[in-house]
This record gives structure tokens, sequence and C-alpha cells, in this order.
């Protein structure tokens, strides 16, 4: 709680934090959109996977040079261009007339959001380490609230816009104005010298000392991914939700869980360690995901709140520990962490598609289950091996 009021107390910490909620108000907000555009384009299940592919092959694209972008333009003026860029951008995929058009909006933007993520996270980073205080895990927390915003009060605002592209368009410019406002708290941040010094492109090089939290990264934030855009459709095919409106709910309860977990994460990390939360928090997404198979309503709304639960410290721990392992600097350790996850965050959605042409989503979210268990197992050997 503490970083939550120190975020809440500062423009120093509010800002970059409101980057985090405002990529994830474009994302959200994109997604209560993708089973109208998967309607209009007449799209199956794995064609669509195969067009949110192309998200996670654009972000993966950009992650090889997104150190050198870094340093070369400051870590606090590339994460405020990626912003908004990538706001303006997501506009595009609603408004594809064509299913090759929408896979290259999709690409663009993938490589939009992986800078602005690699970006703000490094500058969290640096922020931590130059003032002495832990707020990464409450700043992630903002990018849950980001989803609550994006899919719970864009759900209810549907109804309002007469067009997709309209409601996108209001959610860049809102993001737009309440960025460039923050921004000058932080736009001139650079990354420190000793980063400076050895700075260059993704080193994959870096994969030994940091392959653990990486495999995890993949994993968590994979799931985290086909959470993000399968949910809605799960409530709808699986759940059988009349009402379109209320299908979203069940991201909505999934990122607020998130966002009460990571706004308490700072203090319950100090007190447990890192490795301990990430296996207490892999059993509790198993458990959600066993009551999301049930395929009831109200519990599914319960197991969505729960897997959030469970994974909301995860990532922002994997973050730290990757910005502060020894011999690699942040941006670069953040950058091959968080590049390997943002490739499960939206390769996820397409392996879910193709099982569920060839299955159903119910076998997608079993799936789920299943790699929940296997990150416990591989977060157990880390702590082991660490001990």
């Amino acid at each position: 709680m503490h970083s939550l009021l120190l975020i809440l107390g500062s423009r120093r910490y509010f800002a970059p934090a409101w980057i985090f909620a405002s990529l994830n108000i474009i994302v959200g907000t994109w997604a209560l959109y993708i089973p109208a555009v998967k309607e209009r384009l007449q799209l199956d299940d794995g064609a669509l996977g195969l067009a949110l592919l192309a998200f996670s092959v654009g972000m993966l694209t950009i992650i090889p040079f997104s150190a050198k972008i870094i340093r070369l333009l400051g870590v606090g003026q590339v994460s405020f261009t990626g912003i908004i860029l990538f706001g303006f951008a997501m506009v595009g995929p609603v408004l594809a007339p064509s299913f090759p058009v929408l896979c290259g909006c999709l690409f663009f933007a993938g490589m939009l959001t992986s800078l602005t993520d690699v970006g703000m996270n490094a500058l969290v980073s640096n922020l931590e380490r130059e003032d002495g205080e832990n707020f990464m895990s409450a700043a992630h927390g903002f990018f849950s609230l980001g989803g609550v915003i994006g899919a719970g009060i864009g759900s209810l605002l549907i109804v309002v816009f007469a067009a997709p592209w309209q409601h996108m368009l209001a959610v860049a410019l809102v993001v737009s104005g309440t960025n460039t406002y923050l921004s000058p708290s932080y736009r001139l941040a650079v990354s420190p010298p000793e980063d400076r010094q050895e700075e260059g492109g993704l080193k994959l090089g870096l994969l030994r000392p940091l392959l653990g939290l990486a495999v995890l990264s993949f994993m968590i934030m994979g799931s985290e991914g086909a959470i993000e855009h399968w949910s809605k459709l799960y409530m709808l095919d699986v759940v059988q939700t009349e009402s379109d409106r209320w299908a979203g709910f069940g991201f909505v309860a999934f990122s607020a869980t998130m966002m009460l977990g990571r706004f308490l994460g700072d203090g319950v990390s100090g007190r447990f360690g890192a490795l301990k939360i990430i296996m207490g928090g892999t059993l509790l997404a198993a458990l959600g995901f066993l009551l999301v198979l049930t395929a009831g309503y109200w519990p599914a709304l319960i197991g969505f709140g729960l897997v959030g639960l469970g994974f909301s410290v995860i990532i922002p721990e994997l973050f730290r520990l990757a910005g502060k392992t020894k011999g690699v600097t942040a941006s670069e350790g953040i950058a091959l962490v968080a590049g390997l996850g943002y490739a499960g965050f939206l390769a996820s959605p397409a392996l879910l598609g193709f099982l569920s042409s060839i299955g159903t989503l119910r076998l997608s979210f079993t799936v789920l289950l299943g790699v929940s268990a296997a990150a416990f197992l591989i977060a157990a050997f880390l702590k082991r091996r660490r001990a």
C-alpha cells in the first residue's frame, strides 16, 4: 500500500504509472471489439488467432532494437512517444477492410506497444534505483487499472458510439491528452550512465542468467494475453452469456483483482520473497481456471478473478529481478524478459485459436490450467536452486 500512496502522492511517480494504465486502456478497449472484427471480416477462430499473432510478431521485431532506441532517444521520450502513437495506431484494426490489412495494422501496433512496454518498465526500474523506492508492482497495478477502465467502463460505453473506430479514436485522444499533460516529469529522463555504457541491441547471450525468468514471463504473460483476447468469446460461446455487454465482465473481474494484488504486491514481496509469491500465485491461478472451466457465469467470474489475483504480482517481480540481475543492465534485462513475455502474450491467442478450431475454447482454457501448473514447478525449481 505504501507504493500506491507513493504514486498517488507524487507526480514523479504517477506520471510513469499512468503510461502503464494508458497502455491497457487501449488494449482493453480493443479487446471489446475483437468479436465485432471477427464477425465483420467473417473470420474463424484460427484466422483470428493468426491476425493476433501478427501483433506478436510486430512486438518481437522491435525488441532487438529497443535498448538502442532508448539509448539514443532517452527512456522518457521513448515511453511518451510510444504510448501516443500506439493509441492512434489501434484505430486501424477496427477499420481494417480485409484480413491482410488487419494483420498489417496489428503488426505495426505490436511494434509500438512493445517499445512502449520496455521503455516504461525501464523508466520505473531506473526511478526505483535512483530514489531507493519500490513501486514496480504498483505501477503494474495501474496497468490492470487500465484494463478495468478500458474493458469495464468501455463495455458500458459501447452503446454511446455509433462505430468501433469512434470509440477507439476517443480513447486515443484521451490517452494523448493526459500523457502530454503529465510527460514533463519524465520526458527528459535518460538511462543511468552505467547503463548507457553497456547498452546496445538485445543480447541473446544474456539469456542464460535470465532463462528461468524469461520462461516464466513467457508462460504467465501468455496466459494473460489469452484471457485478454479470448475471455469475452469464452463467456459468449462456452458460458453462453446472453448479453454481449455482460460477457466482457470476465476480463473486468480478472483485471480488477490483478489491480488489487499489484497495489499490495510491493509490501507482500518484501515480506515473503519473489519466488514464494510466484509459486503461490500460480496455484491460485490454477484454482481459478478450474472454476472457469465449470462454465457457469458466476463461477467463471470468480475464477477469472482468482486468476487475476494469482497472476497479479508475478510479472512485476520478474521484471524487478531482471532489472537487478548481476552483470545485466536494467533495459537489457527487462527487454529480454519483457520481449519473451510479450511473445507469449500474443502468441498464446493464436495458439488458443488453433486449439479452438480443432476442439473448443474449453480445451484452450484447459491448456491454460496446465500452463499454470507447469509455471509452479519451474518457480519451485528456481527457488530450490537459489537456496
